[in-house]
């Protein structure tokens, strides 16, 4: 049996062809690495892009409300001064320009009880259950007897008690809670000489300037 017989150098063909093989197999597993890379990175890119876009525009949103919140603030000022009939102690406090003024029963012409509203642009007619931003009653009541009336809706936690000190050192009581179903805001009560002042705003959006406002009254003993 005569042994085959393969042509001088076909083993080294042979081996060059399985290296070819293998390069073109490794080169190939590259090109998807590099392919798959490339993809990876570009959504990656993309993700943290539109992460980016969404903080830049959390961002814009929260200094566009700071800044409308103190433009509105600005807006207020400068303040202007209240101030209430003499022989009722000459009640003064400062409240915000934008606020309107309407005297509702004015003591220096008809006695009695002096009534005052304010509210932003406009004073809206008057009514137990409308909402302003201040309402200002001087009444010929004594000032225990007006704490009095509030007892009830103290002791059902519908409003909370406290002390309160106005600008010129007098003593006084904060009311704060529900003053009825319409009603949700906070009020300060003085003595003023035989008569009893009472300063609340109607609703909670008010505090703020109520509790600036608060901090300047000031009255003759």
């Amino acid at each position: 049996m005569n042994p085959q017989v393969f042509p001088q150098g076909s083993g080294k063909h042979v081996n060059k062809t399985i290296i070819i093989v293998v390069l073109a197999v490794v080169l190939a597993g590259f090109v998807g690495l590099a392919i798959w890379a490339l993809v990876n990175y570009n959504e990656q890119k993309t993700n943290v892009q539109g992460k980016v876009d969404d903080a830049v525009a959390i961002a814009k949103k929260t200094q566009a409300d700071n800044d409308e919140v103190k433009f509105a603030a600005r807006d207020k000022e400068p303040n202007r001064e209240f101030v209430g009939p003499d022989d009722y102690g000459a009640l003064s406090f400062n409240y915000p320009k934008t606020w309107s003024v309407y005297i509702n029963k004015d003591a220096n012409t008809s006695g009695g009880t002096y009534e005052a509203y304010l509210n932003p642009v406009s004073v809206p007619a008057v009514s137990t259950t409308q909402q302003y931003a201040l309402r200002v009653t001087i009444e010929q009541q004594d000032y225990n007897t007006v704490i009095t009336s509030y007892n009830t809706l103290v002791k059902t936690g519908a409003l909370h008690s406290s002390a309160v000190v106005a600008a010129n050192g007098a003593d006084g009581t904060r009311l704060d809670g529900n003053f009825t179903k319409d009603i949700r805001g906070a009020a300060v009560i003085f003595k003023i000489r035989d008569k009893t002042v009472t300063l609340r705003t109607d609703a909670n959006t008010f505090l703020p300037d109520f509790n600036a406002l608060i901090a300047t009254i000031k009255f003759n003993q």
